[in-house]
């Protein structure tokens, strides 16, 4: 494995991850699959207050529905602590670390500091290029708060040295990291690897994205009714850019197209619009049967929505109006809350001066609703296509808004709905011609 490239991805198990943490994991997935290397997984857990299983569950579930893949681990920094330990003693038996008083908290009581050489730390970050950074003002870091209790810097810099990760590929916020963990990875004999900080994600406040921002976690995502599809494209857009102006990828022609050359070093701003519009995008592409499946599971996630489930016409309702208007399966729901479906299965009392296109007297208002009526009763074939051709000539004749705006208002009640033919359709010829002939009685 000398010249396999090797990357982590190491969350800490302490809540679900955030969209950058995700955002991260899928930038070392691109790269270390177009280079044919592996991936390592493993929980800094050494937080055990904070830790939970329920939390690394949750994450692998995550990584699972995204299809992200690893090849080793996952491994836990809770069940490696005598090798920290044992990277510890050398530090201190070479006497590049040594134990010192705690300057803080419990009088007597004894850290691990290193002896910090006091030295400029120069590195080429693959994203942002050289980097040059004083490590004086570190001054001599603690890197153990007993000889038995490592912390974060030696943890990491012992895991990626004995699992010989080639590249660290992490967000921008670990820069001031990197002096430190250089300086304990030449104490301890190991190579130095290829150093990758990607930008920050903010929200339209120019802020770091964060929950006041909307949704942050897979999780929240997915309760919106988001595919992971479209998930993995859009995060892959933050900071990167292809060559071209492609925006649509599979992750396969992710992993093509993908050069860490081409992330920017300047944060990204996450757009919720579009993320909707590539979301749609994927949707678009779902096989029909893929896509009411998708659809029918998350709509029995709510019970308000039980009653569409339940319409006969539910598979025509996807097909002729659903799948073009929604970006995300939550979509439905707000159709739902905000009665933008109550036609399909009740119709409000109607006011007879709304089925009145602009200044059309109500007795030819009348006439045209009696012919549409006579018209769409002659009709044997029940489709959109059938009934446009039945009643489309006499709306070019008479005015295409005089004729089509009463009957659609007629059986929907709603200033904007579907157009009548699809509503027609869904409907049914008998509550069709019944909700046509009630609008012609209002009108009496």
């Amino acid at each position: 494995m000398a010249n396999t490239i090797i990357t982590r991805f190491p969350p800490s198990p302490t809540g679900n991850l955030h969209i950058g943490n995700i955002r991260t994991l899928l930038f070392n997935y691109l790269f270390t699959r177009q280079q044919g290397g592996e991936i390592v997984m493993r929980f800094e857990d050494t937080d055990t207050q904070r830790s939970s299983k329920e939390f690394e569950v949750i994450a692998l579930e995550t990584l699972t529905a995204l299809g992200l893949e690893y090849d080793h681990g996952p491994f836990r920094q809770s069940e490696r602590t005598d090798r920290y330990v044992a990277a510890l003693r050398q530090l201190i038996e070479k006497d590049v670390a040594y134990v010192a008083e705690e300057s803080e908290g419990e009088p007597g009581k004894h850290i691990i500091r290193f002896r910090n050489p006091n030295k400029k730390i120069t590195f080429t970050d693959v994203i942002r290029g050289e980097i040059s950074i004083d490590t004086t003002d570190f001054g001599d870091f603690v890197i153990a708060r007993s000889e038995t209790n490592p912390l974060y810097h030696l943890s990491v810099v012992v895991d990626d040295i004995e699992m010989g990760i080639t590249h660290v590929i992490r967000g921008e916020d670990h820069i001031t990291s990197t002096p430190r963990q250089m300086l304990l990875i030449e104490a301890l004999g190991g190579t130095v690897p290829i150093y990758a900080h990607l930008p920050l994600i903010i929200g339209p406040d120019k802020k770091k994205l964060g929950k006041r921002h909307g949704a942050v976690t897979y999780q929240e995502f997915k309760e919106l009714g988001y595919i992971p599809a479209g998930i993995i494209n859009y995060l892959a857009l933050l900071g990167w850019h292809p060559s071209d102006d492609k925006e649509f990828f599979t992750k396969e022609e992710l992993v093509n197209a993908f050069s860490l050359e081409r992330v920017n070093n300047s944060p990204a701003m996450f757009s919720y619009e579009k993320l909707d519009s590539i979301n749609k995008h994927h949707l678009l592409q779902l096989p029909r049967d893929e896509y009411l499946a998708h659809l029918r599971q998350f709509l029995q996630q709510h019970s308000f929505g039980a009653w569409l489930l339940d319409h006969p016409k539910f598979e025509l309702l996807v097909d002729t109006v659903l799948r073009e208007r929604i970006e995300k399966f939550s979509d439905v729901l707000v159709m739902i809350e905000t009665g933008e479906l109550d036609w399909l299965h009740q119709l409000e009392t109607l006011d007879a001066t709304e089925l009145v296109w602009k200044d059309t007297r109500f007795e030819k208002v009348r006439g045209h609703l009696d012919h549409a009526v006579a018209l769409l009763s002659e009709s044997s074939k029940w489709s959109a296509e059938t009934l446009k051709e039945r009643i489309w000539a006499y709306a070019e004749e008479q005015g295409r808004g005089e004729v089509l705006w009463p009957i659609r208002f007629a059986l929907t009640g709603q200033k904007k709905s579907p157009d009548p033919f699809t509503v027609a359709a869904l409907l049914g010829k008998e509550e069709t011609i019944n909700r046509l002939h009630n609008a012609v009685t209002l009108l009496k």
